[in-house]
């Protein structure tokens, strides 16, 4: 995919793609009254940068494999020419495009957690309804609106700390939202309990807790991420599709005794992560980060300037990239329980599946590369030396 927002082929009028490689890719379909030629399925792409001005369609009332707030979100990364075609071309565009995604055993297991969803929602009764819909005002607090609202990047740095490279922190939440965020978490899992409900956990690593989008959250957090959490990773994150988030996966993790005490070294299955401390009364629990890495360096050696700890305090937030390395230390006494918001582009990820060069993002890919240059530079200058001496 070309950087500057245009897809990564160009399609003619004709039927002839003026991909010159010759792979036969170029045979192209005509669909539509308009006349207008799509690429076949194995070309199918998406624009790097987003058609602002475009507003997209509703796919509520539509049956599909994916989120309908996916298709939305997807729409305004369409090539200009599908922009204006019929809802129907759209769908069928964006599902061949997230099916690459979804192999039919994963198609599978996301239709029976739609099931599973719709069973909640159906028999849960919430206790504070006011949190399923964005509040704005009843849930941040005033200088997080205020940065928000002036959108820049002088606004944001002046709410944040940037204590360590790529970890920022801010106050976020107000505490009335965070007090009744946990008692409509302890409702839900009272429910739980009651109906002896088997519900499924936030991740493999977390024993506790509870996914908030299972059980009606999901229209809510969805909004958190488009209007609050994208502007922010827009200028901060640029480099891991910051600009393109469009998918999420929001839930509470439980760390005390009687619950998951810490969390090993890891890294999220997401472009950027907020951690926000909703409470209670706790000691230990802090979180330490160590590096940002791909997936081919995850695993290697953490610098000394990469070193850094954090220690959690209610409403103040956490944001960082997925692929900073990270884990939690114990939570020595009471209970610490916090919201996790998984932020993710479908649009960088497809970009990463042919991205060779991780330097703009992972640290260990910069030290190489800046190792090769000063190695090239060193050798230079020596053949440089070596010619002078010979003139001589």
């Amino acid at each position: 995919m070309s950087q500057d927002g245009a897809t990564a082929m160009d399609w003619k009028k004709d039927g002839q793609s003026t991909n010159p490689t010759g792979n036969g890719i170029g045979n192209c379909i005509r669909n539509g009254s308009n006349g207008v030629v799509y690429p076949p399925y194995a070309s199918h792409r998406l624009r790097l940068n987003p058609s602002v001005d475009h507003k997209p369609d509703n796919y509520d009332d539509l049956q599909l494999d994916f989120s309908p707030l996916l298709f939305s979100s997807l729409e305004r990364y369409l090539p200009p020419a599908l922009l204006n075609s019929s809802r129907d071309q759209k769908v069928h565009y964006m599902r061949e495009i997230l099916l690459r995604y979804f192999p039919e055993g994963e198609r599978t297991r996301v239709q029976k957690h739609r099931e599973y969803r719709q069973k909640i929602i159906s028999n849960y009764q919430p206790l504070h309804r006011e949190l399923y819909t964005m509040h704005a005002q009843n849930f941040f607090v005033p200088s997080f609106l205020k940065a928000i609202s002036e959108n820049s990047e002088e606004s944001f740095r002046n709410i944040m700390s940037e204590p360590s490279p790529g970890v920022f922190t801010f106050e976020m939440l107000q505490p009335r939202f965070c007090e009744m965020l946990l008692a409509e978490v302890e409702n839900f899992e009272r429910w739980v309990r009651e109906t002896k409900f088997r519900i499924m956990r936030p991740n493999t690593m977390n024993r506790f807790g509870a996914v908030l989008d299972d059980f009606g959250l999901d229209a809510m957090l969805e909004k958190l991420m488009e209007d609050f959490i994208r502007p922010i990773s827009r200028v901060f994150f640029t480099e891991v599709g910051g600009s393109t988030l469009d998918s999420h996966h929001g839930f509470v993790v439980e760390y005390g005794m009687d619950r998951d005490v810490d969390l090993g070294f890891h890294v999220d299955d997401s472009e950027v992560t907020l951690n926000v401390c909703l409470g209670k009364q706790f000691s230990g629990g802090e979180l330490f980060f160590r590096g940002v890495r791909c997936e081919k360096h995850v695993n290697v050696e953490t610098q000394p300037e990469e070193i850094f700890d954090y220690a959690h305090a209610m409403g103040r937030a956490v944001l960082h990239r997925g692929r900073h390395r990270h884990g939690a230390r114990a939570t020595t006494s009471g209970q610490r329980i916090n919201l996790l918001l998984w932020c993710r582009s479908s649009v960088f990820r497809e970009i990463r599946k042919h991205q060779k060069d991780t330097s703009s993002w992972c640290a260990e890919c910069q030290r190489n590369k800046k190792e090769r240059q000063r190695q090239a530079i060193a050798a230079t200058k020596l053949e440089l030396l070596k010619r002078g001496a010979t003139a001589i």
